[in-house]
């Protein structure tokens, strides 16, 4: 794995505990909550990624600085100081959630995507874009369930077609761009997506009631 990819990797798991752990805080956990939410926020859709691939051991339990990274970020979060910042208005708290989430699914989208190409030598489009989405949303379906909320995918902007659209993207450019712009780019459009739907409270459509 290039040094690229490792890079990006860290930061996207750096994201999504801080997610994990931000969830886990307004659930009222313990510091032992908030720091196993934020490494199964950070690991969880990369080791669904593994499983699917047939990658065993999964990365995560081969190599610590991923869990590591995660646990010590969820740490961060529950001091103190950082938790007066985030309850002191409302505004910064959805912010810093919505930046995180959004980073950490454009990030994992794409590093998935990379992984089935390192896999798979005879890849079709549905295994990348499939392999780019379970890695982008696996984790924070992860967090969701084991906080008690419903599945932040299925009621929440948009989210899962945000990491579709970036996985498509990823995929089409990869041969022409190359791995780092194509990755790069599909993260870019999975971030934009996010922010763009949260700030025009863009919506599937629901039932009516």
């Amino acid at each position: 794995m290039n040094i690229f990819v490792i890079i990006l990797d860290l930061v996207g798991t750096i994201a999504f505990s801080v997610s994990g752990a931000m969830v886990a805080i307004k659930k009222n956990m313990d510091i032992f909550g908030v720091m196993i939410l934020g490494l199964i926020t950070a690991v969880g859709g990369g080791v669904i990624r593994d499983l699917t691939l047939g990658i065993s051991p999964p990365a995560t339990f081969r190599d610590p600085i991923y869990a590591t990274t995660a646990l010590l970020t969820a740490a961060i979060v529950f001091l103190p100081a950082v938790q007066r910042l985030l309850a002191r208005h409302q505004r910064t708290y959805d912010l810093t959630m919505l930046m995180m989430d959004s980073l950490g699914l454009g990030i994992f989208t794409v590093i998935g995507v990379q992984a089935a190409f390192a896999q798979s030598p005879n890849h079709g489009v549905f295994l990348l874009t499939f392999v780019g989405v379970i890695t982008g949303v696996g984790g924070g379906v992860l967090r969701d369930v084991l906080a008690g909320n419903m599945p932040y995918i299925f009621v929440k902007h948009i989210y899962a077609c945000a990491s579709l659209i970036g996985a498509v993207i990823c995929g089409v450019l990869w041969h022409p761009a190359g791995e780092v712009a194509a990755m790069l780019t599909g993260a870019a459009a999975v971030f934009a997506i996010r922010c763009l739907s949260a700030h025009y409270r863009w919506n599937l459509p629901k039932p009516h009631e």
